[in-house]
């Protein structure tokens, strides 16, 4: 065979250790065994992406294969091709030679042909007495017989690829409609919840979108749209769960008539009332005027490190939230008043979450107490709601998971 011996490159051309290991694994890998070239050929342009190719390589494979008289590629026969270029160029839909030089170059880095060059960098071949062909110089198409079965599973893993790829632009296009419409119906319903924050975070992950995605992409787009869309349901279906365990947490608890900060019912805003005068429910202030409902898994997951602070080192309710809440106020240094303060302008679950946000941010707050009356004072005039910081918080821990996809 002639792959029995290690060639060089003629004239500039250098030879690389790289170049050597593919002639030799060549030479190990012919068998006594035969392929269809067209076969192989199309296994190599379903895996171009993998090898490296361009369809302009393509191309001059296509006319290297085509100048090889059978249809066979037999380890019994010589399988080296020697057109000139500019017969590969009138075969390669007329390539310019600059182009159709660099084709060949790739088609030799990436393993698919090896050259067989002459003494004089001609390409050419002796014939012997009989006319058969007894030596021959130019390309060896032995990498694509000794490769076949590689890179005919390289196509397979290609096509399954983008099976996988399909599927997920489709399951992401589906869950993107169904967050757009669970928004607009809590919009115009006017249901409670901060649906504003909802949309502005749907837009802005829909921005992010890829003109030209890969599978990664895909995959880390309908992670986050999927969290939105458990999120946004869930603040459809636990409004009437929300309302139900904050009117028990204020009707089971007792005022605070000190600023013992070991009491473990300091979650409990103090109200100063005249005798006989009925307590107001504490109003939480949202957009429009609506309270604010979130429900605890989004909360969770936008404040993780509250969950460490529960009972148990966990939380599983509102209420166990708002212990957990008064244990990171003292450990923040936040005073009982400012705390008592933002439970009544935000309730007693938005002071937590408030709380569970300014815990996330702690490395970049230099007062949780000034931070806490700051939020405090905006929320009394209109300016704060807690979905924004909530959603932004939710953003950013899903950050890292999508660096890593």
């Amino acid at each position: 065979m002639e792959t029995g011996y290690i060639t060089t490159p003629f004239g500039r051309r250098s030879m690389t250790l790289a170049l050597v290991k593919r002639q030799v694994e060549t030479k190990q890998d012919l068998a006594d065994r035969s392929v269809d070239k067209w076969r192989v050929f199309r296994d190599v342009g379903d895996a171009r992406s993998r090898l490296g190719l361009q369809d302009r390589a393509l191309a001059v494979l296509n006319a290297l294969l085509s100048f090889y008289p059978a249809t066979e590629l037999g380890s019994d026969k010589n399988l080296i091709v020697f057109p000139s270029n500019a017969q590969l160029s009138a075969r390669a839909n007329g390539i310019a030679g600059t182009t159709l030089r660099k084709c060949l170059g790739v088609l030799v880095e990436a393993g698919i042909i090896i050259r067989k060059d002459s003494p004089n960098g001609k390409r050419y071949a002796r014939k012997g007495d009989e006319g058969a062909i007894e030596d021959a110089y130019g390309f060896s198409l032995a990498p694509l017989l000794a490769r076949a079965a590689e890179f005919a599973a390289l196509a397979q893993d290609v096509a399954a690829e983008q099976r996988r790829f399909r599927a997920m632009k489709d399951r992401l296009t589906v869950v993107r409609r169904d967050v757009r419409k669970l928004i607009t119906v809590g919009m115009e319903e006017g249901l409670p919840g901060d649906w504003v924050a909802a949309e502005d975070y749907f837009v802005e992950l829909v921005g992010r979108f890829s003109r030209r995605p890969t599978l990664q992409d895909l995959a880390a787009s309908l992670d986050e749209m999927t969290l939105l869309h458990d999120e946004v349901s869930n603040m459809l279906e636990v409004q009437e769960e929300v309302g139900k365990n904050d009117g028990n947490g204020i009707a089971n608890g007792c005022h605070i008539q000190n600023s013992n900060t070991d009491s473990c019912n300091e979650f409990e805003p103090r109200f100063e009332k005249k005798q006989g005068e009925r307590s107001e429910p504490t109003k939480r202030t949202g957009r429009k005027g609506e309270p604010e409902v979130f429900p605890l898994s989004m909360v969770l997951r936008a404040c993780p490190e509250m969950t460490a602070y529960g009972p148990g080192g966990s939380i599983g309710s509102w209420r166990e939230m708002m212990a957990a809440a008064v244990t990171i106020r003292q450990m923040l240094g936040v005073s009982p008043s400012a705390y008592e303060e933002a439970c009544e302008i935000l309730g007693q679950t938005g002071a937590a979450i408030a709380i569970g946000c300014i815990l996330e941010r702690t490395s970049h707050i230099n007062s949780a107490g000034g931070y806490l009356r700051d939020l405090t004072a905006k929320a009394r005039r209109g300016e704060f709601s807690l979905g924004p910081m909530l959603f932004a918080q939710l953003r950013a821990n899903s950050l890292p998971r999508r660096a890593s996809a």
